[in-house]
């Protein structure tokens, strides 16, 4: 099942006209705080599959590490954004893969300027773990941005039911096991983890931006980490 997520989530999720727009909006909605004039030395994407964020990024930046668990869709990613970004032989060396896995990443402590992971902590075994991980990784005032649906929000419901599992189910896949196996964790348990270990936080909702996980598609979270002296 793992295989047939991998190779068929770009097509369920970005191929169709009205599903494509409501997923790249999370995309650029997760930007849209960062502005050009801004840099990051450091950026470490988690579970960048097949890169679709990345020609959201604004800020300027030194090196931009992509990550995911499965090499295949890193392949896919660089082939992407190859074409994509038309990356010169100076951006490319300031843009690179490897396979790492979220919950346990390949990362000096206090290394990265910011974490993104979108769509990736619905995914997640032991999510407060997680952000522990994540916390370690990157530097006192640095920032993670987390981007993930309100499921099982009645919004993000009915969009599911009404988009890509309609194509999913047409494909042969068995959708409803697939994303029970996937989506394992609720955007309210996650919202209550992301708050209980970051206090300065700014949090946005999507579309309406009223806080209700019913109403909207998506939470977004830009934290800022904050370590004492040892």
């Amino acid at each position: 099942y793992q295989r047939q997520f991998s190779e068929n989530y770009d097509s369920l999720n970005y191929a169709s006209g009205l599903q494509a727009k409501v997923m790249r909006s999370s995309h650029r909605l997760a930007e849209k705080a960062f502005g050009a004039t801004m840099r990051f030395d450091t950026v470490l994407e988690v579970g960048a599959g097949t890169g679709e964020h990345l020609p959201f990024v604004r800020h300027d930046f030194g090196q931009y590490l992509l990550t995911d668990r499965d090499p295949g869709t890193l392949e896919v990613a660089r082939a992407k954004l190859k074409l994509k970004l038309k990356l010169n032989s100076t951006t490319q060396s300031r843009v690179s893969f490897e396979p790492q896995q979220g919950e346990h990443l390949n990362c000096a402590n206090s290394s990265v300027d910011r974490l993104i992971a979108t769509h990736v902590l619905e995914h997640l075994y032991h999510p407060h773990w997680v952000l522990k991980e994540w916390i370690r990784v990157v530097k006192h005032g640095g920032v993670i941005s987390i981007l993930i649906p309100c499921d099982p929000g009645i919004a993000w419901r009915l969009g599911r039911h009404l988009g890509p599992r309609k194509r999913a189910l047409k494909s042969g896949m068995a959708y409803d096991y697939v994303m029970a196996r996937e989506h394992v964790n609720s955007v309210n348990n996650l919202i209550a983890f992301i708050r209980h270990y970051f206090p300065i936080r700014q949090e946005t909702w999507w579309p309406l931006r009223v806080p209700s996980m019913d109403l909207n598609l998506f939470y977004l979270c830009h934290a800022t980490v904050t370590k004492t002296a040892a």
